[in-house]
């Protein structure tokens, strides 16, 4: 079966080297030839997702669609289901989850606790929102990732200025600012006979609204991990996903809320690529195609740190000897892309049953690169 991937980022690329033991064949719809996926794979049309007739020319020349980001025209991947292709996830599923609002009413629907959140589009509804007190978050409906599209508010004037600077009509949810105890992540993966695994529950380290490091499994509770796994088991359902599915939960004093899906694989498991029996993205694979999924067991504690671009700093391949040779047991995965500030240019994971030192022993790679 040939798996068509709409996207070229490090997603894919990581599909690409977990495709090869399969024996499965990838091609991608990339934006350009020097995407980090088409640097290591000639199966590449150059195209645009955010185009009808580009998605339609790419699925007719594979067998399944699947994806490696959110930008797509969802009207056309409506149209292609509907022509009979075959989208894994599905046009719906793929709907839902790139759209915030759809996202939070579809769990809603199925009694999933989310942050508690209100649907705007003007500077006016967001700042008498705002004035009832206390700090707030804004987030895009559609379009944010890694901090992007996300804004911390705290007064009527800032919310004014964050809408006004927005494309007239932009749907922003805005929430109240909850006091988080922890922040985690779950990685569901789901057949199209709706068998599932489940990964062990991660901490995830945000700054600035961007992940920079993964913890693995989360240090937390028994009562904690279950009832994160059963969240990620209901939102899979809920949505109907097919493959990846990341559930991003925040953790309260009052429990666990979702706050974000993502149906492709995700940041939150990149760790599972040398500290799990199947990695996240073989298991994706082989739900898209219809193969026995593969066991999620992690046979290490593993910490995975985020390699962030910031300005002036070097390209990481160039470091790459200083790198391994402070860690030789370090697994290092770079993405192959330009060198930008905030731009997430690689990880590197640490197998190790002491979570202090596998902290200190992922940072001290990354200072190398």
């Amino acid at each position: 079966m040939v798996v068509g991937v709409v996207g070229g980022g490090q997603l894919a690329r990581m599909m690409i080297q977990e495709a090869i033991p399969l024996g499965i064949e990838i091609r991608l719809l990339v934006t350009a030839p020097d995407d980090p996926a088409a640097l290591v794979s000639p199966r590449f049309t150059v195209g645009s997702a955010e185009s009808a007739d580009d998605l339609r020319s790419f699925a007719d020349s594979v067998d399944v669609l699947t994806f490696d980001h959110e930008v797509v025209d969802l009207s056309a991947l409506d149209a292609l289901e509907r022509d009979g292709r075959l989208l894994r996830p599905g046009a719906g599923t793929f709907g839902a989850v790139s759209d915030k609002v759809r996202m939070r009413a579809a769990l809603g629907d199925a009694r999933i606790p989310t942050p508690p959140a209100q649907a705007v589009t003007s500077g006016e509804e967001a700042a008498d929102i705002v004035a009832g007190g206390g700090g707030h978050v804004f987030k895009l409906a559609h379009g944010g990732y890694d901090g992007r599209g996300t804004f911390f508010v705290d007064t009527p004037e800032e919310s004014r200025r964050v809408l006004g600077d927005l494309r007239p009509g932009t749907v922003v949810l805005v929430e109240p600012r909850l006091d988080l105890l922890a922040e985690l992540a779950v990685i569901v993966v789901r057949s199209p006979d709706g068998s599932h695994v489940v990964y062990d529950p991660v901490s995830t380290i945000q700054i600035d609204g961007q992940c920079r490091r993964i913890d693995a499994p989360a240090r937390q509770s028994d009562d904690i991990v279950d009832s994160a796994r059963g969240l990620a088991r209901r939102s899979a359902e809920a949505v109907d996903a097919v493959g990846v599915l990341a559930v991003e939960m925040f953790l309260t004093a009052d429990g666990l809320v979702v706050n974000e899906l993502a149906a492709r694989p995700h940041n939150t498991g990149h760790h599972t690529l040398d500290a799990a029996v199947t990695s996240q993205f073989a298991n994706h694979l082989r739900a898209v195609t219809g193969l026995p999924l593969g066991s999620p067991h992690l046979h290490s504690r593993a910490v995975t740190a985020n390699l962030i671009g910031v300005d002036g700093s070097p390209d990481p391949a160039a470091r790459l000897s200083d790198g391994l040779a402070v860690d030789p047991a370090a697994h290092i995965h770079l993405y192959g892309k330009a060198v930008r500030h905030d731009r997430k240019l690689g990880h590197v994971t640490i197998c190790d049953d002491d979570h202090d030192r596998a902290v200190d022993r992922a940072a001290r790679v990354v200072e190398a690169l």
